[in-house]
Parts: structure tokens; sequence; C-alpha cells
């Protein structure tokens, strides 16, 4: 795909993510990345008019309606389960995001943890 189309396909659906693994293209919504493992829901080509239009319905919700840090598969829970079957799980080490959105569950835990943390300062007399 050209950077024109992807710039396109960001300003239209902002929430799909486009992939790079092993020299081919992969577009879909990113349910959670790590050090070790991406893994990410591919809207195949395979894949009816319906179910594409119910994907991208789902991706429109999850995005508007979210704080975007939570994946997906949580937010929506059973609406999105028909979609399991086109979650794939990638290595990182052999992907490159090309555009879009990128979750990390460890960010939210991190950020969780962050606000629980307190600080008791004792001043001086």
């Amino acid at each position: 795909m050209t950077p024109e189309i992807h710039k396109v396909l960001q300003e239209k659906f902002p929430f799909l993510t486009i992939i790079s693994y092993l020299n081919q293209e992969y577009i879909g919504i990113m349910q959670n990345g790590d050090a070790q493992f991406v893994s990410m829901y591919i809207l195949e080509p395979t894949c009816t008019q319906q179910e594409k239009q119910r994907f991208l319905l789902c991706g429109e919700t999850w995005w508007w309606e979210s704080n975007r840090t939570i994946p997906i598969n949580l937010f929506l829970k059973d609406k999105f389960k028909p979609f399991r079957k086109y979650l794939k799980t990638f290595a990182k080490k052999d992907v490159k995001i090309i555009e879009g959105p990128s979750i990390n569950l460890m960010d939210l835990i991190n950020k969780k943890l962050k606000r629980r943390t307190i600080h008791l300062v004792k001043q001086p007399d």
C-alpha cells in the first residue's frame, strides 16, 4: 500500500493499525503489544462485506466511547466475540507499526500503580 492510502485510512478510520510483518502488510485493530508479541484483529480480505461493516462499526464504538487504553475485546466483550477468529499474534521483533494506535496493557497497569502512589513528606517545624 502507498503512503497516500495509509493516510486516507487513518483519516477515515483512526482506530485501524497498519503493520508490516515479514514484508507483508496487515490492517486491523490492535489488541495488545508487549515486549515479545503483538496481537491484532486482522481485517481479512476473506471477510464478508457485512462482517467488515460490523468490524468497522465496533472499531468506531471502541475508539469514540472508550479511553483507548483498554483493548477492544475487553471493552465490547460479547459484541466483539465473533471476530476472535481474526486474532493473530506476531513476534514483536519482526513487526513494524506503519500507522495507527498501539495498545499495551502494561501501560494501563503502570498508570494505575502511579495513581496509587502516596508520598508522605514531613514538613519541618
